[in-house]
């Protein structure tokens, strides 16, 4: 049958009116999709879950998934540069160990033996010194290693963390050094420091182990859980952030602590504590610490924040000193009780040990005018006495178990100091009288030679106690080949 002409539709208007009739189609199917309530236990309205979807993007647990693709490829990008300049690094590395072995295999020359006596004071920071002499292991080769970690050794400090307890530290008390060099890195005038990470070869976890111990320990509580949890998430921040971390499982990484629970609180990351570059006060073998990794740190206590003024301008050679030996200092740790034991009621005026001096004796007027200082150690094995003999050109006295003395791969400690083994403590004054005039001045010497190594300066200079800590560090450094 016919259709009546008055019901038949042009093709434009059929196509105008399937076009809204789809419109119509597609809103009402979204206003049932939207409004439509999701039963407890059905799918939800798309194929593939959400949280496996992340994972997809971002490789990884949907716990911790990134869903930002973009920054996925930043971090991956990151990854590839880190990489790429590592070759670059070790081979400057690698021309800095042959350029050292070259100098390790060559016979010391006459300028090599040269007395320092008089250059002494140069080690604070003149250019022209040039290190030599018998308070060295070897002059000529820690000179040219000295000059290859100028010219070429680079120091990345980690941006985060917040203060206190992050890039800040103590700098008037017995643990100052902590808060000095951690205060050099980060505000000196940044030779060594790099703010390329990728040029960097060593990472510092600028963070203080003293201010962890004020603001997170509870007083007499013995915990140092609080110090661990600390450091485990620091590093947990670190390596989540920068790929620096994962690259060597933190063996280019170091930390820096003078209190004495610096390696308890190192535990709180197994690598950190096995791997990585520990610079610690407490030098403790029987404890862990490995000095073929490790980092021995001299322990200078100032009072106010600087050095007394008595100890900056020692008496002359040819002024006598009147007492052969001093000691002053608490009861604690295992070996003081014998020496207190020995020779605090000793009537020998010989030899001075006091448990407390009395109020109108002076500490350091003793130091001056004592031929030798004893350092017994304390609860931990570094003594801030150490430093203190040195500035006070009073030969020292280690009195110690399993502790390594600091800078010991470059200095002969015999040169300027005098080990007694704990044993022979009640020996005492036999063994120090029995050294001979001539013995006693070349200490001396020794003593007035290595002091420039042991002063902090304001800013630093080169060759003194920052410098030589920096070189501690750059030697492990020089031991570990990433590729």
């Amino acid at each position: 049958m016919e259709i009546p002409r008055k019901y038949h539709f042009s093709p434009i208007l059929s196509l105008i009116l399937l076009s809204l009739i789809i419109v119509v189609l597609v809103l009402r199917s979204r206003q049932l999709l939207e409004f439509a309530p999701i039963a407890t236990g059905s799918k939800p309205p798309y194929s593939v879950p959400l949280d496996r979807l992340r994972t997809k993007l971002s490789g990884e647990n949907p716990l911790h998934a990134v869903g930002n693709s973009g920054e996925l490829r930043r971090n991956k990008f990151r990854n590839r540069t880190a990489t790429r300049k590592v070759g670059k690094l070790e081979q400057r590395l690698a021309a800095a160990r042959a350029a050292m072995r070259k100098v390790a295999s060559e016979s010391e020359d006459e300028r090599g033996n040269l007395s320092v006596a008089n250059t002494a004071r140069d080690g604070d920071g003149d250019h022209r010194y040039v290190p030599a002499g018998a308070i060295y292991r070897n002059a000529r080769l820690f000179y040219r290693s000295y000059l290859e970690m100028e010219k070429i050794f680079k120091v990345y400090v980690y941006p985060d963390g917040d203060l206190p307890i992050a890039h800040d530290g103590p700098c008037k008390d017995i643990y100052s050094i902590e808060g000095r060099f951690l205060h050099e890195m980060e505000h000196g005038a940044g030779r060594f420091r790099t703010n390329d990470p990728n040029a960097a070869h060593v990472y510092f976890l600028p963070f203080s182990v003293t201010w962890m111990v004020k603001y997170l320990y509870t007083p007499l509580s013995f915990n140092v859980t609080p110090l661990k949890q600390f450091v485990s998430d620091y590093v947990r921040v670190i390596s989540t952030r920068h790929p620096f971390w994962n690259i060597t499982h933190g063996a280019d990484h170091f930390m820096l602590a003078c209190h004495d629970w610096g390696p308890h609180a190192s535990q709180g990351n197994p690598f950190l504590y096995n791997t990585s570059i520990r610079v610690l006060c407490n030098a403790n073998t029987s404890e862990g610490f490995n000095p073929r990794k490790d980092v021995s740190l001299p322990e200078i206590h100032l009072y106010g924040g600087e050095v007394s003024p008595k100890l900056l301008s020692p008496p002359p050679d040819t002024a006598p000193r009147r007492y052969l030996a001093f000691f002053s200092g608490g009861l604690h740790g295992p070996i003081r009780p014998a020496l207190l034991r020995h020779w605090k009621n000793d009537n020998d005026d010989d030899i001075r040990v006091y448990e407390y001096l009395p109020k109108d004796l002076d500490y350091y007027s003793f130091m001056l005018n004592s031929k030798f200082c004893l350092c017994p150690s304390g609860h931990e094995v570094a003594s801030p006495r150490i430093v203190e003999a040195i500035y006070a050109e009073c030969v020292p006295v280690i009195l110690s178990e399993y502790y390594v003395l600091p800078f010991s791969d470059v200095l002969q400690w015999e040169a300027f100091s005098v080990q007694v083994d704990v044993s022979d403590i009640p020996r005492l004054k036999e063994i120090l009288s029995a050294i001979s005039e001539d013995k006693y001045r070349k200490l001396k010497e020794g003593v007035k030679a290595v002091r420039g190594h042991f002063t902090l300066n304001r800013p630093a200079k080169r060759f003194d106690v920052f410098h030589m800590i920096l070189h501690s560090i750059w030697l492990r450094r020089l031991n570990i080949k990433l590729r």
